[in-house]
């Protein structure tokens, strides 16, 4: 799969996101019960977060919320402080180091910041979990984030 594939036009990178590793995973085979989710792109969308109240993104007019002259506007100002105070990551930072950096730049970035030091798997971003490594902490408190008991 073309990993550019992966960012949403938001700048949320699919590969944190806790319905992406689910099937990657395929972690319903363990006793869950979770939505699979490929990416927004891959799937058809334009983007989860951004493409109902956006009709740039929503017609796909513009691959990333950067290219818009409105960036970083009210919508995608909203969802990154609520990914930053829950989910510690940030939308507008990864388009900004998408912009200053490119896309493969800021992939490789990404792997290294989010990998895992126990097993070299990725860290999901809504629960601060590595699937492969704490599934079954995840399956004991299934509303388990960030080093919450």
């Amino acid at each position: 799969m073309n990993e550019e594939n992966l960012i949403a036009p938001c700048g949320m990178n699919c590969r944190l996101c806790v319905a992406f590793q689910a099937r990657e995973l395929d972690i319903n085979k363990q006793g869950f019960h979770r939505t699979y989710c490929p990416g927004c792109i891959p799937r058809g969308e334009h983007c989860l977060h951004m493409a109902d109240r956006c009709e740039k993104v929503g017609k796909g007019l513009v691959r990333f919320c950067i290219e818009c002259e409105d960036y970083p506007c009210k919508r995608l100002k909203s969802l990154d402080k609520r990914y930053r105070d829950k989910y510690h990551m940030s939308m507008i930072e990864n388009l900004d180091s998408i912009r200053e950096n490119g896309v493969d730049e800021f992939l490789r970035r990404q792997e290294e910041k989010w990998r895992c030091p126990t097993c070299g798997g990725t860290i999901c971003c809504h629960n601060g979990l590595c699937l492969s490594c704490d599934l079954d902490r995840w399956l004991r408190n299934r509303k388990y984030r960030w080093g919450e008991e």
